[in-house]
């Protein structure tokens, strides 16, 4: 299997994410299992709502990367969260405003990127005809802003690069015409 990079989309730690950095679980759970010459790719993990049962700052914590250089971290869109459980709520409280800000930066991420791909990791999907069904959360306000970046990728910049070739001096017609 030859891969440039492996994303782990959350739940690294089942049942209850990592107690701290020196959890005996992430190397019982992650470096000793994926030990194969394949998977010794930089891994992308974001965190899960399992995950956030556990001590959420250990999983992002630099020393984890100092212990196996694949791991990094990244906090993930928290949806679902089961009532029962306790979870480690630190740096994502107030939970309306971190998903606001959140919604920005991807908004933001995908305006300014260049890049041939785009790929953006949930831990939840936005549709699914399994027994969770579809989040509502994420079709109501995620889903709007990749359309919006789909339909800008694949209609407005080809219509852009279209109307220039087709401007008689070159400069585009895009804008304000006066």
């Amino acid at each position: 299997m030859d891969v440039d990079f492996i994303v782990s989309t959350g739940d690294n730690f089942y049942d209850n994410g990592l107690v701290d950095e020196d959890d005996p679980a992430f190397y019982d759970s992650s470096t000793n299992i994926y030990a194969a010459p394949s998977l010794q790719k930089q891994w992308y993990s974001i965190l899960g709502n399992h995950d956030y049962r556990g001590n959420v700052l250990a999983q992002l914590s630099p020393a984890l990367t100092q212990r196996d250089n694949k791991w990094l971290c990244m906090r993930s869109f928290i949806l679902h969260a089961d009532t029962d459980q306790e979870y480690d709520w630190r740096g994502v409280l107030p939970r309306e405003e971190y998903i606001s800000n959140l919604l920005k930066d991807v908004d933001v991420a995908l305006i300014e990127s260049s890049s041939k791909w785009k790929i953006v990791v949930g831990h939840h999907t936005i549709f699914s005809a399994g027994h969770h069904g579809n989040t509502q959360e994420l079709v109501d306000k995620l889903l709007p802003i990749l359309l919006i970046d789909l339909f800008n990728e694949f209609m407005y910049k080809p219509l852009e690069v279209a109307l220039m070739a087709s401007s008689s001096n070159g400069a585009s017609a895009m804008g304000n015409p006066s």
